[in-house]
């Protein structure tokens, strides 16, 4: 391997572990304010139990996100020199505030984790959705900067170097809206969905179980309205791709040549038109392929993480939606088919998140800022990257494996808790 595709394996290695640790962080505090608050509103201390147990969980995957984040920081300056010499200026403060989120995130975590019974119900309740918008707004942060990356606006380029910078500016690249927003409901949704599974192979062992029937509610009140929302915000998503990085839209439906009414291509199927109209409300619009952009042409490996993002995204769409209309006719799906299928839908959502991802850093190659700066141009000279490589992924597999084997006993105890309806009059103190 060359220096700048040793450095992106690398880079890749660390951010597919770390966004998994990152999204978890976002959404569970959201579960276990969910399950406080209607503990504190009906008295039932299933919900009690439930919000510590999801709390624990937070903690353990709070900590490996805030070290495979600090890892990724030290990367980004040591693997990519060149691109934090050019855009330190503009990427600084949001990266800042992201730190900022980050410190006042962990100071509500360690006074809810410790706060049980030693500040008012509702001082605590306010210290976990402390966590929840912080951890929101440190991934907020974080996004902008990729955002910027993908579409930079806020100041000009003169001879190879960043002059007259208006870092507020920045932040309203184009990319901003459905980035943020594509990637926190992917990580809401996720969360929910793997949460939901856990839950629904409790109850195929213990039908009656009130906790895990709880459990499994709230996770699918916070999986359900984001996964039908996704194909909308992905679909604006994708109209902001065919106008900014037209490249990638090609890469993305391997589309070989520039062409007006260009097809749609779903699975044997043309659709002729439909990418033109999909990408501009209009089925006679030209759409540029891959053969505008020479050497600028992102990998293949853009084709098939699109391909499995779409289709899981669908997918858990369809299973949202089937939720959606059981809710509404007020016959909320249960039973052994719908537990397995929800068991099946558990690990679905991260993977269309890591394809996201994929398609999203993949599909801006060669570029680092795209248009603007080459990954290339960018990359250290230090020697030895492919030893550092197998260093940092041997680290990242031992990290891993201790945090299944650490989760694996907590999610035991949580399938373990038992609040059968016998119990259900049992209250606590509000």
């Amino acid at each position: 391997m060359d220096q700048a595709l040793l450095a992106r394996t690398q880079m890749a290695v660390s951010l597919g572990f770390h966004i998994v640790f990152a999204s978890i962080g976002v959404a569970m505090p959201v579960l276990m304010v969910l399950a406080e608050w209607r503990g504190l509103r009906t008295g039932d201390p299933a919900f009690r139990a439930l919000a510590k147990r999801w709390a624990k969980g937070t903690a353990v995957l709070f900590a490996v996100g805030a070290v495979s984040g600090t890892v990724l920081s030290f990367e980004l300056g040591l693997l990519f020199p060149g691109f934090m010499k050019f855009a330190g200026p503009i990427v600084g403060l949001p990266f800042s505030l992201e730190g900022f989120a980050f410190f006042l995130e962990a100071i509500f975590l360690g006074i809810y984790l410790y706060g049980w019974d030693r500040v008012s119900p509702r001082a605590h309740l306010l210290a976990g959705v402390g966590v929840a918008v912080c951890g929101l707004a440190s991934a907020v942060f974080v996004t902008f900067v990729n955002a910027w990356m993908n579409a930079p606006v806020g100041h000009v380029v003169e001879a190879g170097r960043l002059v007259s910078i208006d870092p507020w500016a920045a932040f309203k690249t184009p990319f901003a809206f459905h980035e943020i927003v594509h990637g926190q409901l992917a990580s809401y949704a996720a969360t929910g969905l793997a949460v939901a599974g856990v839950h629904a192979y409790a109850l195929l062992r213990r039908p009656q179980s009130r906790f895990h029937r709880h459990a499994l509610t709230l996770a699918l009140v916070m999986a359900v309205p984001t996964s039908l929302l996704q194909p909308i915000v992905g679909h604006h998503a994708g109209q902001q791709v065919a106008v900014h990085q037209p490249a990638k839209l090609a890469a993305m439906e391997q589309l070989r040549t520039t062409q007006a009414r260009a097809p749609l291509t779903v699975g044997p199927f043309e659709i002729p038109g439909g990418l033109s109209l999909m990408a501009f409300n209009d089925p006679n619009a030209v759409v540029k392929g891959l053969d505008e952009f020479g050497a600028n042409v992102p990998p293949p490996l853009v084709r098939p993480a699109f391909l499995i993002m779409v289709g899981l995204g669908t997918a858990l769409a369809g299973y949202a939606l089937f939720v959606a209309i059981a809710w509404l006719r007020r016959r909320p799906p249960t039973g052994r088919r719908f537990w397995l299928a929800t068991i099946a839908a558990a690990p679905a959502g991260f993977i269309a998140l890591e394809a996201g991802w994929v398609v999203t850093e993949v599909g801006r190659q060669p570029f680092v800022v795209y248009g603007v700066l080459r990954t290339a141009a960018t990359v250290t000279p230090a020697p030895y990257l492919g030893l550092r490589l197998f260093v940092f992924t041997s680290i990242y597999l031992l990290l891993a494996t201790t945090v299944v084997v650490v989760l694996g006993r907590h999610v035991r105890a949580t399938l373990a808790e038992d609040f059968p309806d016998d119990f259900a009059g049992a209250r606590v103190p509000t």
